[in-house]
């Protein structure tokens, strides 16, 4: 450390990238990170995921020093911070940093108290199947209000209600709103009651996508329109029955999106102007599948799941590199296909399920096994999650029950409706999973929080709290479908008619 500082006044360039939970950190300590005005001497760039702080003297920038210095400080900071635990995480955009439903923040607690968990705050929000997302100290959310038109939940059918979607930024400490965004928008889809897309936050901007296909980029900071694009109009296609659902992605210098229509399923646009930049792939319908990205065979490769196939994609081309036919009834794509090892592992209704093999030499897949009714998990709501030894954790839509599978054979180890409908077989039955070190929290249709212990012997509850009441219905009972956030040690969850900060801290 002390050769890396002497050497500092010596650089001509210098970039450091940090993880993001650092700023959080770093303000608190009053460590200016962006403060230079001359010569460009620092520049700091907020991604989803990590800062890059970039330092570049220049021998005629009167600020050279104080950069320097300032290089200094947080260098120093980081190396202070890197082993501590009373930092916060933030929870930017679907299922988490990664997308892999993964919470890493530590000092959590181990079992809820005897009298409940804290509720830190509750304040009203309309109709909305959408997540939270969380980046520092604000919360974003977006929800329906309904002016007009009844709400009907046919599986089969679309029905049409009049009013606005909303962006709403509040205040991840007390719940103040402190901008808000509005679009007049005519639902016209089956289950209308609210949009699906839980937001996308980067690079100070925030992405949301309603129901009907309206993809709109926003300042984080001021909720200003940055840009807008219809996406019926444009690509020449209708909403899917149930909505647009596809959680965009940020991959560098793009917004990857599911979008539909001839050759545009998949749609790459550059994230700062709106720009088309690729778009691959035909489908009859594109599906409900959000975008991810994983690597094998050494190259990143961006997964599509439309209604009719499987496909790997170059995320920088939009070229595919291979599909494999997986093909959902209604052309319910839905869950994020899971990756662990060279398995990847896919799950929809109608008895769709299956794990591929990825080759490691070239981007190329083959089928291992393909679900029966005997073995799998067949998802739908919510993404299965698979633990270090390969056991998948996961909702059946078929029967509602809450299931472990091994993911090399698709061999059925437990199941039990604990998590999801609590009580009784459902159709959809629900819980959304995510990992906290050994621990998961699944968020139960029911309303509940759950904290438990998962291991391919057992599904073992230590605590349960009640959040929020389950506005929602399907199949004639209560529901709430609504992934939560979970950062600055808090879970974060809705319904149609509350956003609830729930602390989770030791």
């Amino acid at each position: 450390m002390r050769h890396l500082l002497a050497t500092l006044h010596s650089l001509p360039l210098l970039i450091i990238t940090v993880p993001l939970r650092f700023i959080r950190a770093f303000r608190a300590l009053r460590v200016p990170i962006s403060t230079c005005q001359a010569g460009g001497c620092v520049d700091c760039h907020l991604g989803h995921k990590f800062v890059t702080i970039k330092v570049v003297p220049s021998w005629s920038c009167p600020l050279r020093l104080k950069a320097l210095n300032m290089l200094r400080t947080l260098i120093c900071c980081v190396v202070a911070l890197a082993s501590s635990t009373l930092l916060a995480d933030d929870w930017p955009q679907w299922m988490g940093p990664d997308r892999d439903g993964v919470w890493r923040e530590t000092g959590i607690v181990e079992s809820f108290p005897a009298a409940g968990l804290k509720v830190k705050w509750r304040v009203p929000v309309s109709l909305g199947y959408s997540g939270p997302a969380v980046v520092g100290d604000r919360v974003f959310l977006t929800d329906y209000v309904r002016e007009s038109g009844d709400i009907a939940n046919s599986p089969r059918e679309r029905a049409q209600l009049s009013g606005h979607e909303r962006v709403l930024c509040l205040n991840a400490t007390d719940g103040k709103q402190i901008w808000e965004h509005r679009d007049q928008v005519t639902y016209k889809i089956s289950y209308p009651s609210g949009p699906r897309v839980t937001p996308t936050v980067s690079g100070g901007k925030v992405y949301t996508l309603g129901a009907e296909g309206r993809l709109v980029c926003l300042d984080a900071a001021k909720g200003t329109l940055v840009w807008a694009k219809e996406l019926k109009t444009e690509y020449k296609t209708e909403a899917p029955l149930w909505g647009f659902c596809g959680a965009p992605l940020v991959d560098g210098q793009k917004l990857i999106c599911l979008v539909g229509g001839a050759g545009s399923v998949a749609v790459a646009f550059d994230k700062d102007t709106g720009r088309e930049l690729w778009k691959a792939l035909s489908a009859k319908e594109p599906g409900y599948c959000p975008p991810s990205i994983i690597e094998a065979a050494g190259q990143r490769q961006l997964i599509i799941w439309s209604s009719e196939s499987l496909n790997s994609l170059n995320p920088a081309t939009g070229s595919v590199y291979w599909t494999q036919p997986l093909k959902p009834d209604y052309g319910m794509s839905i869950t994020t296909p899971r990756k662990h090892g060279d398995l990847l592992f896919a799950s929809g209704i109608g008895g769709v399920s299956a794990t591929f093999k990825l080759n490691q030499s070239k981007p190329g897949a083959e089928v291992v096994w393909r679900g029966t009714n005997k073995t799998s998990v067949y998802a739908a709501n919510t993404t299965p999650l698979i633990d270090d030894d390969g056991i998948i954790y996961g909702a059946d839509c078929m029967s509602g029950q809450f299931r472990a599978v091994k993911l090399e054979t698709g061999e059925r180890l437990w199941d039990s409706f604990a998590p999801t409908t609590n009580t009784r077989r459902g159709s959809h039955g629900t819980a959304f999973i995510v990992r906290n070190g050994n621990r998961y929290f699944l968020f139960s249709e029911t309303g509940d929080l759950i904290l438990a212990k998962l291991s391919a012997k057992s599904y073992d509850e230590i605590s349960r709290f009640h959040v929020v009441d389950p506005t929602g219905e399907c199949f004639g009972r209560e529901v709430v479908w609504s992934h939560p956030a979970f950062a600055n040690k808090c879970c974060f969850a809705r319904n149609d008619k509350e956003l609830v900060c729930v602390s989770l801290a030791k």
